[in-house]
C-alpha cells in the first residue's frame, strides 16, 4: 500500500475515557482503504501535550501523506464525504416520530385485526405520534415553552398556557390511543390543534415570518410551516372524527 494511503491518528484512550470521534475516525479512514496507524494518548498530560507540540485545541488529530488533516470533520471533508451542520435546517425529527408513529400504529393493527389496512391503523397513527411529539417537548417544556411564545397566538397572551401545551398533547394522545375519556381528549385535541393552527397560519403565511418550530422541542431546527400545520390539523382531525364516530 503506498504511503499516501496510510494515516496516522492520535486519540485518546484511557482507562475513564475513549474518544468516541477517535473511533469514528479511525472506522472512517478503514473504510475509506486506508492503513491506519494507531496511536493512542494514555493520560491527560500526554494530551495536553500533544495538543501544544501541534498547536490544535482538540483531538483526535489525523495525518496524512505528514500533512495534519485535522479532526473527525476534517477527515470526512478530506474523504469528500458530507459534514453535517448543526444549524442546518431539517426536518429528520419530524420524519423520525411520524415514521416511528406509523410503524407503531400498523403494527398494533396487525396484532389486532391481522392486516394494516384498517380504522384503526389511521387512529393510532394520529394519537401516537401526538405521544411522541409530546415525549420530545416534555424533555425540555421551558425550552419549548421560550421557543412557543414566539408564534403561538394563546400563549402570548396568557404565558402558562406554552408549559401546559405539552402536558395537554400527551394526554389527548394517550386517551386517544385507549379510546378512553372521549369527553376530555376530543375538547384537548379540537382546542389546542384549533389554536395551533392559526397561530401557525398567521405567523408564516400571514406574517412571512421565519421561525423554528417548536412541534419537536425547543432544540429543534425544523422550519415553522407546513409540518408545523399538518400537525395541528392532525388533531383538530383526530377530534372531529372521534366526536363524530
Amino acid at each position: 500500500m503506498s504511503e499516501n494511503r496510510t494515516a496516522i491518528v492520535y486519540r485518546m484512550v484511557m482507562d475513564k475515557h475513549v474518544c468516541p470521534w477517535g473511533l469514528k475516525t479511525v472506522h472512517l479512514l478503514k473504510s475509506a482503504g486506508y492503513k491506519v496507524e494507531d496511536h493512542w494518548l494514555r493520560t491527560r498530560a500526554e494530551t495536553d501535550a500533544f495538543k501544544a507540540e501541534h498547536g490544535v485545541k482538540t483531538t483526535p488529530q489525523t495525518f496524512i501523506g505528514g500533512r495534519r488533516i485535522g479532526g473527525h470533520d476534517d477527515v470526512r471533508r478530506h474523504l469528500g464525504r458530507p459534514v453535517r451542520d448543526p444549524d442546518a435546517v431539517s426536518y429528520r425529527p419530524v420524519i423520525a416520530i411520524f415514521g416511528m408513529a406509523a410503524a407503531m400504529a400498523l403494527a398494533v393493527s396487525w396484532l389486532v385485526a391481522g392486516t394494516i389496512a384498517t380504522v384503526l391503523a389511521a387512529e393510532l397513527f394520529v394519537s401516537l405520534a401526538m405521544c411522541l411529539l409530546a415525549v420530545q417537548k416534555l424533555q425540555d417544556v421551558d425550552g419549548f415553552a421560550t421557543m412557543f411564545l414566539g408564534y403561538d397566538l394563546l400563549a402570548r397572551r396568557w404565558v402558562p398556557y406554552a408549559s401546559i401545551y405539552p402536558f395537554a398533547e400527551g394526554l389527548a394522545g394517550v386517551l386517544m390511543t385507549s379510546h378512553a375519556l372521549d369527553w376530555l381528549s376530543v375538547p384537548i385535541a379540537l382546542f389546542i390543534g384549533g389554536i395551533g393552527a392559526v397561530s401557525v397560519f398567521y405567523a408564516v403565511y400571514i406574517q412571512k415570518r421565519e421561525l423554528k418550530c417548536a412541534c419537536v422541542g425547543g432544540g429543534s431546527n425544523v422550519p415553522l410551516g407546513f409540518v408545523s400545520l399538518t400537525e395541528n390539523l392532525m388533531m383538530v382531525a383526530m377530534g372531529v372524527w372521534m366526536l363524530a364516530r
